[in-house]
């Protein structure tokens, strides 16, 4: 395919830039999630795609250094997550307790259990779930 048949594809929606600035804030509401939820050390360092020890350690001692393009996606899905669980439960303590009840939809694992396999995809995953439950779809 030629660079002048590229500019005649229809264009696909593209996900806005999340700033260095947007990526700390994330970052520091992250913390506060996992705080909500609950999250020990070692499940909330996988759901942040396998973070090292010391850097979860300087997080939450509101640390923040650089945050790539993985990590970001991933914290926004997690708020993704806990925005979609806020619609779905008026009283926000249901919704943290939900992600450690089992669920047959997900084959009898919790929603946590889901998403600590470890993998961005099983982030997008469960958002697109709670969002197509809450009806956002």
């Amino acid at each position: 395919m030629q660079l002048h048949q590229l500019a005649h594809t229809p264009a696909v929606e593209i996900s806005p830039v999340i700033t260095d600035e947007e990526a700390a804030a994330l970052a520091r509401t992250t913390v506060n999630l996992f705080r909500a939820w609950q999250l020990s050390d070692t499940e909330a360092r996988i759901l942040l795609g396998d973070m090292a020890a010391r850097t979860w350690a300087r997080w939450k001692d509101g640390e923040i250094g650089r945050i790539d393009r993985d990590l970001r996606m991933r914290m926004a899905h997690l708020m993704g997550i806990h925005k979609g669980l806020r619609y779905l439960f008026k009283e926000p303590a249901r919704g943290y307790e939900w992600i450690r009840k089992p669920n047959a939809t997900f084959g009898g694992l919790s929603a946590l259990e889901f998403m600590l396999r470890g993998e961005l995809a099983d982030l997008a995953t469960m958002r697109e779930w709670i969002d197509a439950e809450r009806g956002a779809w």
